[in-house]
């Protein structure tokens, strides 16, 4: 089967007029511009299997919304190729526009003088979508992000968190088979974040949907996405499935162990204490030092131990780790 997306060489730079001090130099500045260019995206290429739920993560400015921007159409290469379902988004921007779903976080798609449901409805028309089909998938985006109290209030005077709910909610009326997110969950609290995951999760595995998504949120990273791609001054450094991230740029463990009756120590090489509460005692194991078992051994040697939790480090440990050596 053919991939759903192909990036092959892509490029994109911005042209900037260069400042010039003083009324001489705005004057030259308007009649004889120079211009300076800034290379947003330099040389990308991958590829995205149907089913797939990629994160496109970097430090701000590193081109991760300049790629989406391409990929949906929005903004036409310097150089380079990509194709979306076979098309050339630039160029089929109407014939994509019916196989995708687009949230740009800091951009709406709403109305904002109308009612949401309003803004639906139009949507759909705007989509060639109506009847049973339309009206059950409005209600079960209705019910999933409870927007039910928002419908009939102006998009201009909901809350960002709020708006960003009904942008997921508009982005998947036409039952796109790709979604492109661009900082989905800003401004959501944590229950209306967890819902978005849940849902983008949730019809992913049920509709076999693609998703690529944008975010400076770990969570969103960690518990929707299977595969990472971290780009950094326009360049891809890293391409990897989540848990190979894990494993490759962080090889440390994380035990917390629960001893009301006395304070626990480890004391070998590669084992840190960590500041925790009373009765817990955190420690970060370096495993390319000392295996987990053997420091989880000694720990034990005193008894009155009565948990133990092993995990890795939040996900926001190994972006960091990345961020260090791209």
């Amino acid at each position: 089967m053919p991939p759903v997306v192909t990036v092959d060489k892509l490029q994109k730079a911005f042209r900037y007029p260069r400042r010039q001090p003083g009324v001489l130099g705005a004057l030259r500045a308007t009649l004889f511009p120079d211009y300076q260019y800034v290379q947003a995206v330099d040389g990308v290429s991958f590829e995205i299997a149907e089913g797939e739920r990629v994160a496109i993560i970097g430090p701000n400015g590193a081109g991760k919304s300049t790629t989406l921007k391409m990929l949906s159409g929005v903004l036409e290469p310097s150089g380079g190729d990509a194709r979306v379902f076979g098309l050339t988004p630039w160029r089929d921007r109407k014939a994509l526009a019916y196989r995708i779903g687009v949230v740009f976080g800091q951009r709406s798609q709403l109305w904002a003088e109308l009612p949401a449901r309003d803004s639906f409805t139009l949507l759909g028309q705007i989509y060639d979508q109506s009847g049973p089909t339309f009206a059950r998938r409005l209600g079960d985006l209705i019910d999933q992000f409870d927007l039910s109290a928002l419908m009939a209030q102006p998009v201009g005077r909901l809350s960002l968190g709020q708006r960003m709910r009904c942008e997921i909610a508009a982005s998947l009326l036409h039952g796109p088979s790709l979604l492109f997110l661009d900082e989905p969950t800003i401004g959501l609290d944590i229950t209306a974040k967890a819902a978005v995951r849940d849902f983008v999760v949730a019809a992913a595995r049920d509709t076999g949907q693609t998703v690529v998504l944008t975010s400076h949120d770990t969570r969103d990273i960690e518990l929707v996405c299977d595969r990472v791609i971290v780009i950094n001054q326009g360049r891809i450094v890293v391409d990897q499935p989540t848990d190979q991230l894990r494993r490759q740029f962080l090889s440390h463990k994380l035990v917390t162990l629960h001893a009301p009756g006395r304070r626990v120590e480890i004391d070998l090489p590669g084992v840190t204490r960590r500041p925790s509460e009373a009765h817990l005692a955190v420690f970060e194991i370096d495993t390319r030092r000392v295996r987990v078992e053997q420091a989880l051994a000694l720990a034990l040697e005193g008894g009155g131990v009565e948990d133990i939790t092993n995990e890795d480090p939040p996900m926001e440990e190994v972006v960091r780790e990345i961020y260090a050596v791209a």
